[in-house]
């Protein structure tokens, strides 16, 4: 609700900080390399699971304990990986909506902008460092 009452002060004040529009598309290539980078990073993990051999051999009763082992972890892992890629991928994604938005790079506790280095490194981020850092230690 505070989160609200803010933004509706600074719409009323007409003082809401963003970057300038030059700025915002220099944040829209990196995370456009970055959603192109993520895909296809994502594609190989997709391939590795779904060709992880599921054939005839599965059922032989002389198969092998350790590469059956083996292959069920690494399956588990590729899909653990593709997960989390595809969660990235999403909050590159909703970056990218902020950017048509003009709201991108704002700091969604303190109102303030997000450090351009920041954003640079972790271009989905939506909570400055100070803010990030409170979080954390207050959910401890």
């Amino acid at each position: 609700m505070a989160e609200i009452n803010r933004r509706k002060d600074m719409d009323e004040n007409k003082s809401f900080v963003r970057y300038s529009d030059e700025e915002l598309e220099e944040f829209r290539v990196v995370i456009e390399e970055k959603i192109a980078a993520a895909k296809k990073g994502l594609e190989v993990y997709l391939d590795a699971y779904n060709n992880a051999g599921n054939d005839t051999i599965d059922t032989s009763p002389t198969f092998k304990f350790l590469e059956e082992g083996n292959q069920v972890l690494s399956k588990e892992e590729n899909s653990r990986l593709a997960s989390r890629l595809d969660k990235y991928i999403k909050n590159l994604e909703a970056a990218l909506v902020r950017i048509e938005n003009k709201t991108y790079g704002v700091c969604r506790i303190t109102g303030e902008l997000i450090a351009k280095e920041r954003l640079m490194i972790v271009p989905h981020a939506t909570l400055s460092f100070d803010a990030k850092v409170n979080e954390k230690t207050a959910g401890k």
